[in-house]
This record gives C-alpha cells, structure tokens and sequence, in this order.
C-alpha cells in the first residue's frame, strides 16, 4: 500500500476539528513509519507476541562437538561429577572447600549483586501498576491583593448599598483552604514496554545468579588448586631436605679422603657445589609454599597465618602429593558446557535481557496512554473538610507521543538490536572457548599421567645408580665426577616426579572447572527436597534447564540485613 501526505488539491477537503485534523496527520505518520521498515514489529507479530512490540527471545544456536577428541580414552568417563574433590579423598581439601564456601568474601560480594539484581526486578514489576500513588494533604491561609483586578473587597465595595452580604461570608480577600485526597498516574501498557522491562529484569536476575554460581565454581576450584600447591611444595623440600642429608654425608666423607690423602680439593668443593646449590632450592620453594597459604587465608575468608597446624606434614617420600590420584576424569559431553557452566548460562541470560531491551525502545515510536485521577476534599473550614459537599474528583485520559522524534527512537532501536547480536557473539565465543579450555585440560591430564609413569621410572633408576655410586664412592673404587652427576640427576628426577605428580592434580582440578563443576554445593547445603534451581527465585523466572541428577533444595543466597 503506498502511503502519501495530503495536498491541498486533493478532492476531499472537508474541514475538521483541530484535534482530529491532528490525530489524521499522526495516523498517517505512523502508517508510513510502519510501512518504511523502521519497526520490526508487524501487527500479527505484536498480537503474537501477546500485544508486546520488539521480538520475542529464543535461545540462540550454540557450536558444541558431539564429543571430546579423547572421548574414546578408556579414563574419560561421559558422566557428570559435581562433587568432584572428593575423588581426591582428601579430609583436609574437604574441610577447606567448607570453610571457603561458609566465609568466602568474594562469594558474599557477589551474593549481594544477587540481592541488587532481585530487588531491580521487584521495582520493574511493580510498575506495571499505577506508577504514580499518592495521599496529599494541604492547608493554605491566603490574603489576596486589595490593588489586584477582581480582588473580593473591591466587588464587595461596588455592591449598591441595598445588597448586604451576611456576617461570616467566605467573600473576602482573606480565606482558609484545607484539602485533603488521593491522585495517581497509570501508563498503560498497551506496547509492552513495561512487560519488556520486567522480562528484561528477570533475565538480569538470573544472570546474576549464574554469575554467583560460577564464583562459586571458581572459588572451589582455586582452593584446590591452592592446596595442591602446598603440598606439592611441601614435598618438594622434603626432598630436597633428604638430599641434602645424604649430600652433606658425602661432603663429610670426601673431606675424610681428602685428609687422608685419597681425595683431592677439587673433589671436596665439587660435592660443596652439590650441597650448597640443593640446599639453595630451598628459600624457593618456602617462598611457593607461602603464596599458597597465603591465598588459602584469603580464599577462606581469614588475615594470613601460617596454616601448617590445621593442613599437617608433607606426605611422606615416595608418595604422591594427594592422598588419591585417580586414573580417570567425568567429562561428560560437549552439549553438558550450555547447562553445566554457569558463566555460559549467564553469558544467554545477558543476551535475553538485552532482546527486551530491542521492544522496550521500539515502543517510543508509538504514544504512550496515560490515566491520571485525583479523588479528594476541599474547604475553607477543617470541620467542613470531609462532609459530602466537599468532595470533587477528576479522571483525566491522555497520551503523549513523540512525533517529531523518529530519528532517535529509530537509532536507539537499531542501537539495541546491534548490542543483542554483540552479546550474541560474545555468547557463541563463550562456548567455543569453554570447549577449549575442557579439551586442553583433558589433554593436560591424561598426557600428565603419562609423563608420571616414565618419570617414576626414571627416579627409580636414578637412585638406584646413585646408590651404587655412593658405595663405590666410599669403597674407593670411583671417582667423585660420576657421583656428582648421579646426585645431582637423583636430585631432579624426585623434584620433577613431584612436580609432574602434583600437575596430573591440577589439570584434573582444571578439567572440572572448565566442566563449571561444584556450584551444586549450595544445593546440597540444605537437606531439602527438590526445589527450582533458582535460589530464591521470583515467580516468573525461568529456571535453568534440569540436569540429569537432580540436586537438593539450594541455600538461600544472603539476605539483606
């Protein structure tokens, strides 16, 4: 349908009103923006959309492989784990995954965001209401001008003399007004812009709970990561400890020869060079050894002390850093990330939010409808303020539209639906960076169990050569450079078996972060039964989609005080 302005040559020239003259040239305004491509929204899409302009959210597609390169690995298990610390069977990284979760200050901070995000939702609902209610209340005491037009005494001055007006008559230059009412104001929703607000509420809510979540996974994760560390620094001075023992008997007996002629100062400061550049390694690894305790205080919410009382000694030579290594990782399936990680979930939300917004600014093109009313009482007499006669009352039905504003309004449409395809992308990013991260974690640790198994070896090896080359050594029957070599690669085959032990934890701790494993913590947290994944959820949010296995009731995220 072609759409044109009316000339002044047209035939039907018949004269209106002023405003229905008005109204015909804004109908016809807005028919040509509807019909120019401004407005994405067309009328059967508005009433399916349940009388809402803008779009209606779907999930966008997300890339996800079908399954992990190493799927096929007999140690990678396509199930899903989420209270995966416990595998290492570990007391004391169970009691710090407690602790963590209980006095966590990052935690609480993001909680409160929760509560911010809960309590915008709450004002965005509420105004689909009368956004305007008030109770108002007013005395005056006037004395108006004698010198003004009109004023009450002069007509009274200019009455014929036969008109007399009765004693305690309001006619006068001074009066009393006591008025006392009610008045609201109510946008009516006819575009859904209110309704857009609130669903973009609602999906802000819910990120900000995803986003809780996924603090939560990080939490969990970097306090493992931590204790790992510790006890792989631990172990690491006491190896060094133990060598330099055996290096420092060494130094003792070749000083020995060396008195007694059978050794010379070349051998006696070459095994020195050994013991004192082993002894060096260790202010290094104290210095590792306390970054980790360090962080564990803040990750648990205390001042930094030194935490040897409550985590105990290294294990003991010869043992792996963690109580328990399993040989196998709960992996899943790459379409698990879209559910499982609470930062790609919240990443969706983000974008559900910022569709509403594309319907909350389309509905500027249109008018907004208003009602405003005002109910109340009036008098010059507080005894007389509520008596029926008092009583007056308005209802005033209007809108506002802004014609002359299109560019704008336009613009700004145009501007929300750019920032929609950002979060988009930047959701779809998410994901392929989420499988990533799994895939080279997964890698990181069945290739790390590889490297240990040759590495044990390999210690095996060495200390087994550099006993018989001690025994010869003290027998006289081998010379100090062999020894030396032998020590010092004894030295390092136990350091780098600790390191390569202590790696096969971490990147299994990486798998599982980069799983999003253990936000079901706060779940499991209240022994209740099954509940909504929304902790404390609005009615009208949409939960996030069930798992396989069903978690317990959640524990209430924090409460304002």
């Amino acid at each position: 349908m072609n759409w044109r302005l009316p000339c002044r040559h047209d035939a039907h020239r018949i004269p209106l009103p002023g405003l229905l003259r008005w109204l015909q040239w804004a109908s016809v305004a807005g028919a040509v923006l509807l019909n120019s491509g401004c407005v994405t929204t067309g009328p059967l899409d508005y009433i399916r959309n349940g009388f809402k302009v803008g779009p209606n959210y779907s999930r966008p597609p997300a890339p996800v492989a079908e399954q992990w390169i190493e799927a096929k690995d007999p140690n990678v298990q396509s199930r899903y784990l989420q209270d995966w610390w416990g595998v290492f069977n570990d007391p004391k990284l169970n009691a710090l995954i407690d602790t963590a979760y209980d006095e966590n200050l990052t935690l609480r901070i993001v909680g409160m965001r929760v509560l911010q995000a809960r309590a915008q939702q709450a004002i965005a609902a509420g105004n689909i209401f009368p956004q305007t209610q008030q109770a108002t209340g007013q005395y005056s005491r006037v004395n108006l001008s004698h010198n003004a037009f009109n004023n009450p005494s002069a007509i009274a001055g200019a009455l014929p003399s036969s008109i007399s007006i009765p004693p305690g008559s309001p006619f006068g230059n001074f009066y009393s007004d006591w008025t006392a009412g009610f008045n609201l104001s109510w946008e009516l929703d006819f575009w859904g812009r209110l309704r857009r607000t609130i669903e973009s509420s609602n999906a802000t809510l819910d990120s900000s709970v995803e986003n809780f979540d996924n603090a939560l996974v990080t939490l969990l994760a970097d306090v493992a990561t931590n204790y790992v560390q510790y006890r792989v620094a631990q172990q690491r001075i006491k190896i060094a400890r133990d060598n330099i023992r055996i290096q420092a008997r060494l130094v003792s007996l070749v000083e020995q020869q060396f008195k007694v002629g059978t050794a010379t100062s070349v051998d006696v400061e070459q095994l020195r060079t050994l013991l004192e550049q082993t002894r060096s390694t260790i202010p290094f690894l104290q210095i590792a050894l306390g970054q980790a305790n360090d962080t564990l205080c803040t990750l648990l919410g205390i001042p930094p002390r030194d935490l040897d009382p409550e985590l105990g000694p290294a294990p003991e030579l010869g043992s792996e850093p963690m109580p328990n290594m399993p040989a196998w990782v709960a992996a899943g399936i790459p379409a698990d990330l879209l559910r499982r990680r609470p930062d790609i979930r919240s990443a969706e939300r983000q974008v559900a939010a910022q569709s509403a917004q594309i319907g909350v600014a389309e509905a500027d093109l249109y008018p907004t409808i208003f009602i405003n009313g005002t109910i109340g009482y009036e008098a010059p007499d507080l005894a007389k303020l509520f008596e029926s006669r008092s009583f007056f009352g308005t209802i005033t039905p209007n809108f506002r539209w802004n014609i002359l504003n299109y560019g704008r309004i336009v613009n700004n449409v145009h501007l929300q639906q750019a920032r929609t395809q950002e979060l988009i992308d930047t959701y779809q990013n998410d994901v392929l960076t989420a499988a990533q991260q799994v895939q080279t974690a997964l890698r990181g640790f069945l290739r790390s169990r590889e490297q240990v198994e040759n590495l044990a070896r390999s210690e095996k090896a060495a200390v087994a050569a550099t006993k018989v080359q001690e025994k010869l050594f003290t027998d006289l029957k081998a010379d100090v450079n062999r020894l030396f070599t032998l020590e010092n690669t004894q030295v390092q085959q136990q350091d780098n078996l600790a390191v390569a032990q202590g790696n096969i934890a971490l990147n299994l701790i990486n798998v599982y972060r980069s799983l999003g494993g253990g936000w079901e913590l706060r779940f499991q947290r209240e022994g209740c039964g099954e509940a909504p994944r929304m902790a404390g959820a609005v009615q009208g949010q949409a939960p996030a989609p069930p798992g396989p296995e069903q978690a317990p009731a959640p524990k209430p995220l924090p409460q304002p005080q």
